[in-house]
C-alpha cells in the first residue's frame, strides 16, 4: 500500500498525547485562508511511501512512545483523502501496540456507503481524533476555507455517535473565527458531542506566509495580525478549555 507523504516529524509534542511520530499526508479539499502548509493541497504532489517504509522507521521510536504515552498521529493536508492507506498503516501500528491519532478537518466526509465502510474500519483502529472545527457558521466557514461546514458538523456527530475520543481544535483568526457569538455557538455545539476529552484554541500565526509567496499564491490575510493574548484567553473561557 502506497501513500503520498508531504513530510514527517519524528518527535512532535503538539498533536496528541506524549511524544509522537507525525506523518503529514498530501492533499486537502479545503483552502483555508490561514493555512500554514499550502504545499500540502495538491493530491498528486508529495513523496510516495509504502506502509512498510513508514512502519520500519517508526519502530525505532517505540521506546519514546512507551515512556511518554505517545504514539503516531497522521495529519495533512487531509489524511482521510487517503483512507485506505491509513487503514493499512494503522493495522500495522496496532500489531505493535502503538497509540494512533488522526488530525482531520473532516472536509471529505460523505455518507457514501464506500466511504462509511472504510471510515468505520479505520475508526476501530483509531484511539483519538483531533478534529479541527474552524468556524461554526457555515457561510463564514465557506469564506474562511472555501467550503461550507454542514458535512463537517455531521462528521463530528458521527464520531460522537461512535464514541470516538476527540480533541476539538479551533484556530482563532481575527476577523474570521474570533467572534464571541460564533464562539458561543461553537461551544454549544461541542457540548452536544460525546467523548470530547479536550478543547484547544490555536492562535492564528503567520509562519506559513512565505510558503504562499514561494508558491505564487496571493496571501488572503495580508495585514491580519495574530490574536492578542486577551482574545485567546477569551476564546478559551468561552469554549471551556
Amino acid at each position: 500500500m502506497i501513500g503520498r507523504v508531504h513530510s514527517i516529524e519524528t518527535c512532535g509534542t503538539l498533536d496528541g498525547p506524549g511524544i509522537r511520530y507525525i506523518v503529514f499526508l498530501q492533499g486537502c479539499p479545503l483552502r483555508c485562508q490561514f493555512c500554514h502548509n499550502p504545499d500540502t493541497w495538491k493530491m498528486g504532489d508529495g513523496k510516495q511511501m509504502t506502509v512498510e517504509e513508514i512502519v520500519s522507521d517508526i519502530k525505532s521510536y517505540l521506546p519514546f512512545f512507551k515512556a511518554t504515552n505517545g504514539g503516531v498521529t497522521v495529519s495533512g493536508g487531509e489524511p482521510l483523502l487517503q483512507i485506505k492507506f491509513l487503514i493499512a498503516l494503522f493495522k500495522e501500528l496496532k500489531k505493535l501496540g502503538v497509540h494512533t491519532a488522526i488530525d482531520t478537518a473532516g472536509g471529505c466526509f460523505s455518507h457514501s456507503p464506500t466511504f462509511l465502510n472504510n471510515l468505520d474500519e479505520l475508526l476501530t483502529l483509531t484511539d483519538l481524533v483531533l478534529l479541527d472545527l474552524k468556524q461554526i457558521d457555515s457561510a463564514k466557514h465557506k469564506v474562511l476555507t472555501g467550503m461550507r461546514n454542514d458535512h463537517i458538523l455531521e462528521f463530528a456527530r458521527y464520531l460522537s455517535d461512535k464514541k470516538v475520543p476527540m480533541w476539538i481544535r479551533h484556530v482563532l483568526v481575527p476577523g474570521g473565527s474570533d467572534n464571541d457569538a460564533d464562539l458561543e455557538n461553537l461551544s454549544t455545539f461541542i457540548k452536544t458531542l460525546d467523548a470530547v476529552e479536550k478543547v484547544e484554541v490555536l492562535p492564528y500565526h503567520k509562519l506559513g506566509v512565505y510558503k504562499w509567496e514561494a508558491l505564487g499564491y496571493a496571501y488572503p490575510l495580508q495585514g491580519i495580525e495574530p490574536p492578542t493574548e486577551e482574545r485567546v484567553q477569551n476564546a478559551m473561557q468561552i469554549l471551556g478549555c
